[in-house]
């Protein structure tokens, strides 16, 4: 394959940041637009995308301000994970027709640096595109790295996981089993959830956190108390896991999203003093730290992924002008598994 045989066109559709959202984001804060379409220089690569990721720290680069990673710029596009088809490389050992993930979603076409693309199989007895945006992807790579690096998860450990039918969520609960957890909870936002955790993911137990206090539930769901910790959510989820931890208990924090799209801060839990007594470790962690770890990952989660012992879902909607719609539903919790637009 190589460009000649691929019709590059003039221009193409991108989602740019139209306005900063105050609390909840609505669509009036994205915009779809037309662009050119760039040629790639030495050392990188014309790509068509094929599929993107939406995911909940988005919702951070959409405000102004300093953090781990720098805001999203206005009237410029978004960012994100993204597989796609070199079309064009100008990059040695990259090839037209390769698949490489990387980091510049949110649009059709991209010319993306050789050296911040990563390839992705493609044969056909390969997983599908998405599947590299999702468990076998960072979001895969996020659950094992607070897992294994940072919880320092044991065999024999009660382990507790927030937000557990989301993308990161179900993988992480599903890595603690295989690892050799004695017994894993998670909590979700509706029945349903609860009932693709227990049933379909192997939870041990699971909860809606709507139902009542999430402190009653987990006492309830884990009697004994828990080791670890996976916080994707904060606020009363991470008083209530505090509450419950065991001595010498571990925390991954992962993301706080009940408090993403809050105006005023939320209050920080009331019962921090008994990670004292406890000896509790709380630690928060960025997976982009831990690169190091993916070809371990891959080795030994991907193989989980292949025996089916690992199982995984992926909501998906199609075409680039519903990446603002899968977005605001994501942050709603309207997913099962990734949330990912195919291109």
């Amino acid at each position: 394959m190589s460009a000649e045989q691929h019709t590059v066109p003039e221009s193409a559709r991108e989602v740019r940041l139209a306005s900063r959202p105050s609390g909840w984001p609505t669509p009036e804060n994205f915009d779809l637009a037309e662009a050119p379409v760039p040629r790639p220089g030495p050392g990188e690569l014309l790509v068509r995308n094929v599929v993107m990721s939406v995911d909940p720290y988005m919702r951070g680069r959409m405000n102004a301000g300093r953090s781990y990673v720098s805001p999203f710029e206005l009237g410029k596009p978004l960012e994100g994970g993204a597989v796609g088809r070199v079309v064009e490389s100008q990059a040695e050992g990259v090839s037209p027709g390769d698949l490489v993930s990387h980091q510049l979603g949110w649009r059709e076409w991209a010319v993306v640096p050789a050296d911040r693309a990563l390839p992705v199989p493609g044969g056909p007895e390969d997983p599908a595109p998405g599947t590299f945006l999702g468990v076998l992807g960072m979001t895969g790579l996020t659950a094992y790295v607070g897992l294994a690096e940072i919880a320092q998860q044991r065999a024999g450990d009660v382990v507790f996981v927030s937000g557990a039918a989301g993308a990161v969520g179900s993988v992480a609960g599903q890595i603690a089993a295989l690892r050799g957890a004695a017994r894993v909870v998670g909590s979700a936002g509706s029945p349903e959830k609860v009932r693709y955790l227990t049933e379909e993911l192997g939870f041990d137990a699971a909860f809606d956190y709507k139902d009542g206090p999430v402190s009653e539930q987990l006492a309830e769901a884990a009697p004994d108390g828990i080791d670890v910790y996976f916080d994707n959510v904060g606020g009363d989820h991470l008083e209530a896991a505090i509450g419950a931890m065991r001595t010498g208990g571990r925390i991954a924090m992962c993301g706080a999203i009940s408090a993403y799209n809050e105006t005023e801060p939320p209050p920080g839990p009331r019962n921090l003093g008994l990670m004292v007594g406890r000896r509790i470790t709380a630690r928060g962690f960025i997976v982009g730290d831990h690169i190091d770890v993916r070809e371990r990952f891959l080795g030994e989660v991907g193989e989980w992924v292949r025996t089916g012992r690992l199982r995984h879902r992926e909501t998906t909607m199609s075409g680039l002008e519903r990446a603002p719609e899968a977005f605001l539903a994501m942050l709603r919790g309207e997913n099962i598994g990734k949330m990912l637009v195919e291109l």
